[in-house]
């Protein structure tokens, strides 16, 4: 294998052994062996496009084009013309792809699902980082440069995942760089030449000291390499001080203040939330209507976060199956508590991109067009193969649930199965939290009032403060300082009552969605960015997942949680609201053929939004993308014309010598004006009156050659030569040789903007219009030739026609 090769070899095994470290990041991971297919692929362009040769900013650019090629079979097929050649429609698709990456990765928590997004994110961030390897330490050859991108993809990926496995990646990142490393010093060891004995033994390689001494570079770099890698494994944890380096274990905490410090860690899932709540300007999101009398308690829930470590707050992976036309009933739920069905017909802003949809809890029906499903356990429904929220129209119906006091304090025990998993808690929790939920809790005598007595001291008696700009960071830590600072936003009430309510064996789990929003002159609902929100859901057997507010000045605590509660008896379920009706004119109605059960399980459908219309636009012709695209290739393509002449041209005049004697000389004669052809694109215009011998004298001159390439020059002239003018011409050997080192060594002694030009406008290239106008000229003569024969033809007939006429 040719050092080249090798190193290519190296710099994708160092690009794929770095990428490990993002493992950890998502699941499953196979996205990584598409990202390896597709790095090899690129490598295998380059190697390609160095064997040729090409120029380096063209093999780059070639790999880049391959790169892009690839990405849009993978991920934008059906924008794409032919399935592969990419458009305008398939940078909007990657566009929003990667705007759905970016929500994905501020949403979910670590591992996150292998979505659409993310496996862009994920697959293109290592095909460039691959591209950049390779360019810099093969076709540019300076592999130490090539450790910059390797370095930030293992920085990228070991920040995200907080450490996880961290000793095993940065190993093999650290490997793999040091393999494309000795790789690069072999191969620059080899340009010296083979390490050959003394004169009493020539042509044998050396063996015994002597060979010891001059193999000892490799030897010692490799010593080196491992030594460096030790002390970078071993000097961080010997050394405390430094907080465990690049192997520093996740959770340990980075913050200042009590117990360690870092900020409260269970925000990482919901970073965008606290963006969205410090925005200069609200930005509406939704907007829905809706036929329930008071929409106070209507939030709009997307998730529920039911998996708890100590550090962060997340949602389980769950199967989903196809959205059935009637929901499931919601779990817990008995029939003897107050529920009141209504219908709510919700948009989303066309910028708004979410793959789950935002509902009311519970929704008993879902009427959206796209491609959703269903999952039962958190009653959500989610986005398949890409589909978002973005410019959504759906309709929900969906029960407000109105326990009383008494149902919620009688509540039985939950089942054991729903305990075991809703009250699960770390043993890395610090000791704080429970004692803080007993103190809280003191004197209560169920888990109601207990639930109560947690949101009235986050919300009212604990002297708490409502403030989005607190950091949000992670550490194990992080809930003890956000209980001492008494001073956070709406993930730190709801996460720190999720898991205080978990200490107390009460099961919980965590609601992210939107507030119900502000009211609008045409009866609508409009909820901005400003109004996302998340809260904690308690499990009360007989009344199901049911919704508390620890959150000061934000959203409404229950009216079950009030001192006024209602304490009257239960009311049948299928009876909706008395008052449900009597709604303006501008709020939606149900279908008067509606029965009275559909109505009261929110089965009957509302008016849409006013203003609201289904988008019209048909999208771009395709006829017009295909001449967009067209257009395109042709722009890109006409100025390579004289290149890809050129490298059709040489390889024909370099090609195989054919088998007879004649074959030979005309290859031999094709090869000198190879020659002579590569000289005027470099500056050296050709002079067909001087002899072959005086013509490479000039080109050795002009070109400043010297060695190789000067020798090259004039063993091809003198083959020309012997061709001409020997009684028994002989052709001459290794001409491809020849003109290769010529190329190369003319390419050598130019400038760069002058090999550039060389390559991509080549002067021997007007050749080209000189055929075309010799071909034009003969197609005119041979015309002329026609037109007079036929003249002279007619001419001749007319003149026979006439005597015989008179003759008559």
């Amino acid at each position: 294998m040719s050092g080249r090769g090798r190193l290519a070899l190296c710099a994708l095994a160092a690009t794929l052994m770095s990428a490990g470290a993002l493992v950890p990041l998502v699941e499953p991971a196979l996205w990584l062996v598409q990202a390896g297919c597709m790095v090899a692929v690129v490598s295998g362009v380059g190697a390609l496009a160095r064997r040729v040769p090409l120029a380096r900013a063209m093999t780059v650019s070639l790999q880049g084009l391959s790169a892009l090629l690839m990405l849009t079979v993978f991920f934008a097929r059906e924008q794409a013309l032919l399935g592969f050649v990419p458009t305008p429609g398939v940078l909007g698709a990657f566009v929003d792809l990667l705007s759905e990456g970016g929500e994905d990765v501020s949403r979910y928590a670590i591992p996150a699902p292998a979505t659409d997004g993310i496996k862009l994110m994920l697959i293109g961030g290592v095909l460039l980082i691959g591209l950049a390897v390779d360019a810099i330490a093969v076709t540019f050859r300076s592999a130490a440069a090539a450790g910059l991108p390797l370095l930030a993809l293992y920085s990228v990926a070991a920040g995200l995942s907080g450490g996880a496995g961290g000793w095993l990646w940065f190993l093999l990142a650290a490997v793999g760089y040091l393999l494309l490393l000795l790789a690069e010093g072999r191969d620059r060891l080899s340009q010296w030449g083979r390490i050959f004995g003394s004169t009493s033994t020539p042509g044998r390689f050396m063996s015994g000291p002597d060979a010891s001494e001059r193999r000892a570079p490799v030897r010692t770099g490799r010593r080196i390499g491992v030594v460096a890698l030790g002390v970078a494994l071993a000097v961080p944890a010997a050394l405390p001080a430094l907080d465990g380096g690049l192997l520093a274990e996740a959770g340990r905490g980075s913050g200042s203040g009590p117990g360690g410090g870092g900020t409260i860690s269970a925000v990482n899932p919901l970073v965008s939330l606290q963006d969205n709540l410090n925005q200069p300007e609200d930005r509406e999101a939704l907007r829905y209507k809706t036929n329930a009398k008071d929409t106070q308690d209507l939030y709009l829930r997307i998730m529920a976060l039911d998996k708890f470590d100590g550090t962060s707050w997340r949602f389980s992976q769950r199967s989903v199956e196809d959205v059935p036309e009637r929901l499931p009933g919601a779990p817990g739920l008995r029939s003897d508590v107050n529920t009141v069905g209504i219908t709510t017909n919700i948009s989303a802003a066309g910028w708004y991109r979410q793959n789950y949809l935002p509902m009311p809890y519970p929704a008993t029906a879902v009427r959206v067009a796209g491609r959703w499903r269903f999952e039962p356990t958190g009653r959500t429904l989610v986005g398949d193969r890409g589909q978002s929220t973005r410019g959504a129209r759906y309709e929900v119906g969906s029960l407000l649930v109105r326990p009383t006091k008494d149902q919620l304090a009688s509540a039985p025990e939950a089942p054991a199965a729903l305990r075991r998993e809703y009250t699960q808690i770390p043993a890395i929790l610090p000791d704080v939290v429970k004692e803080t939920a007993l103190g809280v809790t003191e004197g209560a005598t169920n888990d109601y009032e207990k639930a109560v007595k947690l949101q009235d001291w986050f919300a009212l008696d604990g002297g708490f403060s409502y403030n989005t700009e607190v950091d949000s960071g992670t550490g194990v830590a992080a809930i003890t300082r956000f209980l001492q600072n008494k001073e956070g936003f709406c993930v730190h009430f709801s996460f720190a009552m999720a898991a205080m309510a978990r200490t107390l064996g009460i099961p919980a789990r965590v609601a992210v969605g939107f507030t119900p929003g502000t009211p609008q002159p045409d009866g609508s609902m409009l909820v901005g960015l400003r109004d996302a929100h998340a809260w904690p859901e308690l499990y009360f057997e007989g009344v199901g997942w049911t919704r508390f507010e620890p959150t000061p000045s934000r959203g409404s605590a229950p009216d079950y949680t009030r001192p006024d509660a209602p304490v009257d008896g239960p009311t049948d379920p299928s009876s909706p609201d008395a008052t449900a009706s009597d709604e303006p004119s501008s709020a939606p109605s149900a279908s008067e053929s509606c029965s009275p059960q559909d109505r009261a399980q929110g089965e009957c459908g509302a008016a849409v939004a006013d203003g609201v219309t289904p988008p019209t636009d048909p999208g771009t012709p395709v006829g017009t993308v295909a001449g967009i695209v067209l257009g395109a290739l042709a722009l890109l393509l006409i100025p390579l014309l004289p290149l890809l002449w050129r490298i059709r041209i040489r390889a024909r005049r370099l090609g195989s010598a054919g088998r007879t004697a004649e074959d030979a000389s005309a290859r031999t004669l094709a090869a000198w004006r190879e020659i002579t052809d590569t000289a005027w694109d470099h500056g050296i215009p050709p002079d067909d009156s001087r002899t072959p011998r005086k013509t490479a004298a000039r080109i050795v001159r002009l070109g400043e050659l010297q060695g190789p390439p000067a020798e090259a020059v004039h063993r091809v002239a003198g083959a020309v030569e012997r061709v001409l003018y020997a009684p028994d011409p002989q052709p001459g050997t290794g001409l491809a040789e020849d003109a290769r080192l010529v190329r190369e060594g003319l390419r050598a002694g130019a400038g760069r903007w002058a090999g550039l030009r060389a390559l991509l406008a080549p002067r021997s290239s007007v050749r080209v219009v000189w055929a075309v106008s010799e071909r034009l000229g003969a197609l005119n003569a041979r015309w002329a030739a026609g037109r007079a024969t036929l003249a002279a033809r007619w001419s001749a007939t007319t003149t026979r026609w006439r005597p015989s006429r008179q003759r008559g």
